[in-house]
Order: structure tokens, then sequence, then C-alpha cells
């Protein structure tokens, strides 16, 4: 968790209006108490009216809030399509980060703006995208923040199986179906490969750099020019 995403969430947990430990809130974020002591140092530094003291407990001086977003409908709505869209078509790491945002969202804005959250009409449903592609889609994502070589087994359109390891730059979404795009280590190229083809998914421990000729930037632009090979 980010540091700023931390002292957010220990302002939240204040905002309930009740004393609240140290060893609570560090069992809560998942750090250590030394860590949350420094927090509310730096809280009450950055002139956030927090009250106690360390062995004791803190809370937030009445009157104290954080300032409401001020959201419009539609981007409240924008934010929840979003959400499920996240939750039935990528991986569940980002689902679950989408439903958090969501509570986010809904515990600073106006009271008239948190029951439009549950009012959207717009809905997407998930039963074509099944658990084993939800599981590549996260091993994937954390492969191209990490810049780490993936190795999976391949199945090309007229059924013939091959090994790959690829330098993975991108995902996209076509209605249906989710591409990775990538250099491929093995034709010396940049390739797509549908998600739902993979096998043997892995990410190796083996870091890439974005080459001259070989980053993200040129496969967009090759894609555009002309479609990039599948497989």
């Amino acid at each position: 968790m980010r540091r700023a995403d931390r002292l957010f969430q220990i302002v939240q947990h204040l905002r309930k209006g009740r004393l609240v430990t140290a060893a609570e809130l560090a069992r809560c974020l998942e750090v250590s108490e030394r860590t949350v002591y420094r927090d509310m140092r730096d809280l009450a530094a950055s002139g956030v009216p927090v009250e106690g003291e360390a062995g004791v407990g803190y809370l937030l001086r009445d009157g104290y809030d954080l300032p409401p977003l001020m959201f419009t409908r539609d981007e409240v709505e924008a934010l929840v399509v979003g959400a499920r869209l996240a939750r039935a078509w990528v991986g569940g790491g980002l689902a679950d980060a989408a439903a958090r945002a969501l509570d986010k969202v809904e515990a600073v804005v106006p009271q008239a703006r948190r029951r439009e959250l549950a009012d959207s009409r717009i809905f997407v449903p998930d039963f074509s995208f099944p658990a084993p592609l939800r599981e590549r889609m996260d091993v994937l994502r954390c492969a191209i923040n990490a810049r780490r070589v993936v190795l999976f087994d391949y199945r090309r359109e007229d059924g013939t199986h091959s090994a790959r390891a690829v330098q993975p730059l991108g995902l996209f979404f076509w209605g249906r179906v989710w591409t990775l795009g990538a250099w491929c280590e093995l034709r010396e190229e940049f390739r797509s490969f549908r998600i739902d083809r993979m096998e043997t998914l892995m990410a190796l421990e083996r870091r890439f750099d974005e080459l001259p000729g070989r980053g993200l930037e040129d496969y967009l632009a090759l894609s555009h020019e002309e479609s990039c090979p599948q497989g």
C-alpha cells in the first residue's frame, strides 16, 4: 500500500469518532506500530487535528472532516460502470481494487451522491470470463508492471502448439477477447497473443528493458500501420 493511501485509510478509521489504538491501525493496515506512530506524527504536522498519544490511542478533534468530492451524477455513474466492468472482465486483483475504490468514494461523497452509486442501471454480465482467465490476467498485469518476461504454451488457431517467452507490453480488450501485446523472443518481433489460448502461464524472474524499437509505443505504432501477427 502506498504511503498516501495508508494515511488516507488512517483518517478514515479516525473519522468513526472513537478512540483507535496504534495496534488496531497496525492490524488493519498490515504495518508495524512503529509505522503507525510515524504516520500519526506526519498527519499532525500536516494540519490534521489528531489527538492522543502512543500507548493510549488516537481520535480526530470534533468538527474536522475531509472535504467532500464533488462528483456529478454522470461522473458517479461512470465510476460505477467502470467498477462493474473491472469485476466482470479483468483479473481478480483489479476487480477487488475497483470495489475498494468505490468504498473510498462512498465514504467522502455527499449523501445524495452515495445513493447514486447503487442506482446505475448499466450492467455488465460476467458469465463468459471464467476464473482461469482472471488468473492469467493477474499474472500478466503484474508482469507488465514489473517488466518481467513471461513463459507460456500457446495454441494457435490452427491447433499447433509452441512454447513462448515474451516481453509483455500491454493488455488489450476486444469486446469478448483479451490479447497480450508483446515482443516475442522466439520470433524476434512483435506478436499479439489471445489470453484464452495460453496454457501453463508463468512470470519468470528475468526482467527486461523496453529497448528502442521494442517498446509499447513501437508496438502501438506498428498496430496502427498494420495488424501485428498473432502467435
